[in-house]
């Protein structure tokens, strides 16, 4: 269901470090091949023998909520975002994501919608990403919804598995051993994929196709440039030119894959989605004329449409646009950088969609988590950890912590100044006042003035705070 071709001339690539890659590729790869079936790695997810910590009878009685909203961070829910995306045109439900830090959108979404009527989607690897329990917790579902609020997490001692042990909410394992970028073909985009009333098999059918199909020299032709690259540090973006607005949110499922993936020890591409046509005059300029650093990433899908346009009735000066489509100066568009592009001897790829549907969409998937581990393993990374990931995680729960903390020295503070000014000055300044008001008073006439001598300030103040 996709077409092909890599266009990466030999003239950016180290004959020698390309070599060495070619036979280190046939290794890893045999490798893989052999333990797929027999290892619980993150791979797993390409196996055959793959089995869901879910059964689809569990789920009938959440098959009735015509409204599902998804709350989770990066690999917990943009696979989902991108299967929703790619097979709109057969979901007949309203989904919502919660992606990121955005109150505007949390109070909208609670102001418009009945939060009775709505399926709710926790996800989580750790149980405990900060994104995902802030807008779990500030939706306030908990202790009333509890009948409507899936868990997909770790069963481990997290925030989120207490949580759903304690209001008895419905669980479904997170296997430990996936990683949440790779995690889309498990439990965390099938389910959801499932409840949105699509075919979750025919979403696995084709996902071992470049694995060990025709399309296998693709794959080990693309790793091994792409792993050249990086290793001669030659190219540092990977720009997605994206003509297909069905693909941006599988293209930032890609972002997340590569970067966190491949980006270790200064090794990696950056991976930036760009949209086109729009592009074409915004950036244009700079991937053409600025520095040649980039690889570039062309996705396109062949849409059908009827919608023509009739320029004749109009102009005769823009007859180029008589009798065609907007996918067709689209397709334009497109031929024609990439004509560019061959004249400028530009190194690019080129993946053209036949048909939107879920066996596609499991080749694309299963190709790039394929791509991707291979590359690292070739470049020598690990390309299932984030470790500078995980240490921005720790730094953000210190500071949430110190502003905790931070909170209770300024009431600490309110409460001394406080007390300092209604009992410690008084106590203070009382007995000059004292013996001032006396003075005077006797200086008037008025002799034998009674003023308490001494007055408890301390005691004034808690009664007054008591009250």
């Amino acid at each position: 269901m996709i077409l092909t071709r890599n266009s990466i001339q030999k003239k950016y690539l180290n004959k020698k470090i390309f070599k060495s890659f070619s036979k280190e590729f046939n290794k890893i790869f045999n490798n893989l091949d052999i333990n797929l079936d027999s290892s619980k790695t993150t791979l797993d997810i390409l196996s055959k023998k793959f089995k869901f910590n879910f059964k689809s009878q569990d789920l009938k009685k959440f098959k009735k909520f015509k409204k599902i909203a998804i709350i989770g961070m990066g690999g917990s829910i943009l696979g989902t975002e991108a299967i929703y995306y790619f097979l709109k045109q057969k979901i007949k439900k309203e989904i919502y994501f919660f992606d990121n830090i955005d109150t505007e959108k949390l109070i909208k979404f609670k102001k418009l919608n009945d939060a009775k009527k709505t399926l709710f989607l926790v996800i989580s690897k750790s149980g405990n990403t900060v994104e995902t329990l802030a807008n779990f917790l500030s939706l306030n579902l908990v202790k009333k919804n509890a009948k409507n609020i899936i868990v997909i997490s770790e069963k481990k001692n997290s925030p989120l598995y207490l949580l759903s042990k304690k209001f008895n909410l419905f669980l479904v394992e997170h296997k430990s051993y996936i990683g949440g970028r790779y995690s889309v073909l498990s439990e965390v985009g099938m389910l959801p994929a499932y409840l949105f009333g699509l075919n979750i098999i025919q979403l696995r059918k084709n996902i071992r196709k470049y694995f060990l199909g025709k399309h296998r020299s693709f794959l080990r032709d693309s790793s091994i440039k792409l792993a050249s690259l990086i290793k001669q540090k030659k190219i540092n973006s990977l720009i997605f030119l994206n003509y297909a607005p069905k693909l941006d949110k599988f293209l930032f499922w890609c972002q997340q894959l590569i970067g966190e993936s491949l980006g270790k020890k200064t090794k990696g591409f950056l991976p930036v989605v760009s949209p086109a046509p729009k592009d074409h005059h915004s950036l244009l300029q700079l991937y053409l004329d600025g520095p040649k650093d980039k690889l570039f990433c062309f996705f396109s899908a062949k849409i059908k449409t009827n919608n023509k346009i009739n320029s004749k009735k109009y102009s005769k000066n823009i007859d180029y646009l008589n009798n065609k489509s907007l996918e067709n100066i689209k397709d334009a568009q497109r031929k024609a950088l990439i004509q560019t592009f061959k004249k400028h001897k530009v190194p690019f790829r080129e993946f053209i969609i036949k048909k939107l549907d879920e066996k596609t969409l499991s080749e694309l998937f299963s190709y790039f988590i394929l791509e991707t581990v291979m590359i690292g393993k070739l470049i020598k990374v690990n390309p299932f950890d984030q470790p500078s990931v995980e240490q921005v995680k720790i730094a953000t729960k210190k500071i949430l912590k110190s502003l905790e903390n931070k909170g209770l020295e300024e009431k600490l503070e309110k409460s001394q100044m406080e007390k300092i000014i209604l009992v410690e000055v008084p106590k203070t300044v009382y007995p000059e006042i004292r013996s001032t008001l006396i003075f005077l008073f006797e200086k008037s006439g008025f002799k034998d003035v009674n003023l308490q001598k001494e007055v408890d300030f301390e005691k004034l103040y808690l009664s007054k705070k008591s009250q």
